[in-house]
């Protein structure tokens, strides 16, 4: 595990998403947190918004499951416009 973390591959791959060089191998890891983080932020929304009235279980899945919906296509657009800029 340790001959792993300390591979040059990955301490480039780190480096580059660390200092926010945009590439496609980035923009998937950024991709990935950003559709994690929504729907943990999705299932809590769903619980305080319907918990009460459909079972807290339900409300949490049913929000983790629509909340990536509507964030993907927006960080597509904001990769795709922090992509534009950089070149200019």
């Amino acid at each position: 595990m340790r001959d792993i973390l300390t591979t040059q591959n990955l301490m480039n791959f780190l480096t580059s998403l660390a200092d926010g060089d945009l590439n496609i191998a980035t923009e998937l890891v950024w991709l990935i947190i950003a559709a994690a983080l929504s729907m943990v932020g999705g299932a809590i929304g769903g619980m305080l918004l319907a918990g009460k009235d459909i079972g807290y279980q339900f409300s949490a899945m049913l929000g983790a499951l629509f909340a990536p919906a509507g964030v993907i296509p927006a960080i597509f657009l904001g990769l795709a416009a922090l992509n534009f800029l950089t070149n200019y």
